[in-house]
């Protein structure tokens, strides 16, 4: 029997967990009609087929009718879910993987417009800045009926086979009583003592237990610390916990440290890269020594290290590994088989809660396969037919279709003109907040290495080249170059550096500097934190009528704790139409998509962030030549299926372009559209 602390099982009440490794409860926004489907159930039974522990799904799912899916929660409101939610904790029990779900009311944490249009109802009179609906203050006649829904849904998750469930209690409307920064009432739920903020949770537990018995498994997720003035302390958070415990109604506690309320406190309590890893770890070990209780946590828990650490230290007794299972789904595996350093790393991009919160769906900026059980393996199967295979760029796109085609057992060539791999990534990785990306380089470079795909770096691969190898499948991804034409102008413009120039050094931030941000992504805020470094005078400008809008919440928040104390400015609905030099300075002549309003301002240096152009020469010189000429059946990329375009009889190869070789996307992108295309071929 292993030694490791993380594979030794761990009794809850009757249940015993065969590890100590969970995915905390997370809302990946794959329900349909508010019902956890086949994706849904995918998803999670991957992660349960590669041995994790205990899934705890949804985040949350919603009790009652004005709790709208505002994060397309699971409605556990309407019975018809009973099904649904037994063929997902059936797909998990195949594979010996526990499963609860979370259950809440999301209280002001979402908005009026949404699902059923019922106004938000809080024991606050304010909004959540995150979600700007302002609530009801909530009646006597509300609280009956929201503690009858609560019952009513535990009810219903225990018909459905679940093997417990957990409340939501930080941020949503249970935590939003026992806060005393949330909570204007007054009576028996008011804000005035610690017992009556309490009473509300306490009574909704309470319903719970008498409608699913005492051998049913509850837990609560709970703020102990809202580390805010006025808020919840440490001190006070550690008799909430010693009260839960004193119930004997609660099984569990899994610990939150911090506040959801604004995206700053979001990213506090759920860091993301450049922050630092596990930072409430000791605090959730205090607890769980003050109160004796099982204690579970998670909090930027990325690696193996140190979960293992969290385990064999006696802080926790349940190490939640949430985002670092939705980068590999196959971590529990590769510990009990030895292949630790198989496993494909967290990098903390964030992208996947970022995309909730924007009202999308989550997926891993560098799994593309995460949420496309159905349709991408995450183990990928061996091609009948051996083929040979030229990659032609060593950026993300490059290393994820030379490693899929290598895991198909295709033979594969990468020539990359660089010295080394990665792309626009090496630039990202320059700001040390956002170094951790270059692990999407590493770790895709190390499964290469072991693949036995040949590298060839610092080569411009060319016509000859690529036909010296005789390949039958060519793919293009040399990505993109800077564009500096200026929207429906025709023409570049003149005298200006480009995003780039500033992030990797080859142009020095001047005194005065206009960042001029078309494209509204990372590299026009990361020049900005450059030059506002460097003691420029910075003036971000945008088109648009919010900057930065493909930065989603939690990762423009670094940004903003870098540039708030800077002397940096940020100009809105400003379009840059051209620059003229005047002397040593640069006349920028900026109008409006609102007016015909054009004025001139100057500036000592004009940056241009608008994406990137194809670099693709290589790809239209080696078009005549192939098979397909290049094209693409786009139904049969979409089905999974391969390939069989033929235009060219004459044809020697196949053809493909991926990533920013075709168009200026992002890193998810470039890696989804080689994963999708290779893994068929």
């Amino acid at each position: 029997m292993s030694k490791d602390p993380l594979l030794q099982p761990f009794q809850l009440k009757h249940l015993t967990l065969k590890n100590r490794i969970m995915t905390t409860s997370h809302e990946p926004a794959y329900a349909e009609d508010g019902m956890p489907k086949e994706r849904y159930a995918a998803y999670h039974s991957e992660r349960a087929k590669a041995g994790v522990a205990l899934t705890m799904t949804a985040g949350s799912a919603a009790v009652s009718k004005d709790s709208p899916p505002v994060f397309n929660n699971i409605l556990a409101y309407r019975d018809e879910v009973v099904p649904w939610i037994k063929n997902l904790t059936d797909a998990c029990h195949e594979h010996d993987c526990a499963a609860m779900i979370q259950l809440t009311h999301l209280g002001r944490r979402t908005n009026w417009n949404k699902g059923n249009w019922l106004p938000s109802v809080s024991s606050s009179k304010h909004r959540e800045p995150a979600h700007r609906a302002f609530p009801k203050l909530i009646e006597d006649w509300d609280i009956e009926r929201i503690i009858n829904d609560f019952a009513d849904a535990a009810e219903r998750m225990k018909a459905g086979g679940m093997d417990g469930i957990e409340l939501q209690v930080y941020g949503h409307l249970l935590d939003q009583f026992w806060s005393p920064l949330s909570n204007d009432l007054t009576g028996p739920y008011g804000a005035d003592t610690l017992e009556n903020r309490l009473r509300f949770p306490l009574d909704v537990l309470n319903a719970i237990r008498k409608r699913v018995g005492d051998e049913f498994i509850v837990g609560m997720r709970y703020t102990a610390d809202e580390a805010q003035k006025g808020g919840i302390t440490a001190q006070e958070g550690l008799e909430i916990s010693k009260k839960l415990a004193a119930t004997g109604k609660v099984d569990f506690l899994n610990v939150i440290r911090g506040r959801i309320h604004t995206d700053p406190a979001m990213t506090d309590v759920i860091p993301v890269q450049g922050m630092a890893s596990a930072p409430h770890l000791d605090f959730a070990g205090e607890v769980r020594k003050a109160t004796g209780m099982p204690t579970f946590h998670a909090a930027r828990i990325p690696d193996v290290a140190t979960a293992r650490h969290a385990v064999a230290s006696g802080l926790l007794d349940m190490v939640g590994m949430t985002r670092a299972h939705m980068a590999d789904p196959h971590i529990v595996r590769k510990i009990v088989e030895g292949r630790e350093d198989d496993i494909r790393p967290c990098v903390g991009a964030t992208y996947c809660l970022d995309r909730i919160y924007q009202g999308g769906e989550a997926l891993c900026t560098h799994n593309a396969a995460t949420g496309r059980e159905l349709t991408i393996p995450h183990d990928i199967p061996k091609a009948e037919n051996i083929k040979t295979m030229v990659v032609i760029g060593a950026g993300p796109a490059g290393l994820e279709a030379a490693r899929v085609g290598a895991e198909r057992g295709h033979k594969v060539t990468v020539f990359e003109a660089q010295a080394d791999a990665g792309g626009q990534i090496r630039l990202t990785a320059l700001n040390p907040r956002r170094r951790e990306m270059i692990s999407i380089i590493d770790w895709r470079m190390a499964q290469c290495e072991k693949l036995g795909v040949e590298f060839h770096f610092n080569t411009w691969a060319d016509a000859e080249i690529v036909q010296s190898h005789n390949p039958d499948i060519v793919i293009v991804a040399t990505g993109g170059l800077p564009n500096t034409e200026l929207f429906e102008s025709k023409k570049d413009a003149q005298n200006v550096v480009t995003s780039w120039d500033i992030i990797s050094g080859d142009v020095k931030p001047a005194d005065n500097v206009l960042i001029y941000d078309e494209s509204g992504d990372h590299p026009g805020l990361q020049a900005a934190e450059v030059a506002a470094l460097a003691g420029s005078i910075v003036e971000i400008m945008t088109p648009d009528r919010t900057f930065a809008p493909e930065i989603m919440a939690m990762n423009l928040v670094p940004y903003m704790r870098v540039l708030q104390d800077k002397d940096v400015s940020f100009t809105v609905t400003r379009r840059l139409l051209g620059v003229e030099k005047s002397g040593n300075k640069l006349n920028a002549m900026i109008g409006t998509d609102y007016s015909d309003l054009v004025h001139t301002q100057e500036y000592d240096q004009i940056v241009v962030n608008y994406g990137t152009l194809p670099f693709d020469e290589l790809y239209f010189e080696l078009k005549p030549l192939s098979s397909n000429l290049g094209a693409v059946d786009h139904d049969a990329l979409i089905a999974g299926k391969p390939q069989m375009v033929n235009r060219n009889e004459a044809g020697a190869f196949q053809l493909f372009r991926i990533g920013d070789a075709v168009s200026a996307r992002n890193t998810h992108a470039a890696i989804y559209d080689a994963i999708r295309l290779v893994k068929d071929l």
